[in-house]
């Protein structure tokens, strides 16, 4: 693919990113999410440059983000913050997935899992998860955007030169 193309592709897809971002951030203030930053992290992460590829890792974000938290929270609740505990969690997590034929969430699950027992917080573990389901379901909301990007006319991008 020649440089303009590719430029412009890479500008309409950081278009969509960054808007997608925006739209999950700005919210989360309002929404009483404190850590809103995951909204846009998950919301630029699902962003792909196909709308199809979007809606399953979108689906994969949301599916690993519950899993893995609520395994996590689990494994937390019964046995608490220990290293072993937290690398059981993952391995539950990646099993659950595969398990409930969900490989693809996996990884995404284990994440989640590294978030609630290792990233600093405030609060009740219950509220992390709470908290981190919640972006990133808003997060994964915002894949609207690509589909309305998906729909403008095709005048409003310009055409990639071959």
């Amino acid at each position: 693919m020649p440089l303009r193309a590719r430029l412009v592709s890479g500008a309409q897809h950081g278009i969509i990113s960054a808007a997608a971002g925006i739209i999950a951030y700005v919210p989360t203030r309002a929404l009483g999410l404190n850590e809103g930053f995951w909204s846009a992290i998950t919301a630029i992460g699902v962003v792909q440059a196909e709308f199809h590829a979007t809606q399953t890792t979108a689906r994969d974000q949301l599916l690993g983000a519950a899993i893995g938290g609520l395994a996590a929270l689990a494994t937390l609740i019964v046995f608490g913050q220990h290293l072993a505990v937290y690398a059981a969690a993952v391995l539950v997590t990646m099993m659950m997935c595969w398990a409930l034929n969900m490989a693809t969430a996996s990884p995404l699950a284990g994440v989640t899992a590294t978030i609630i027992f290792l990233v600093p917080h405030s609060g009740s573990a219950g509220a992390m998860f709470f908290s981190r389901v919640t972006e990133v379901g808003w997060g994964v909301l915002v894949v609207s955007v690509v589909w309305l990007a998906a729909r403008l006319p095709a005048r409003w991008w310009p055409p990639p030169s071959t």
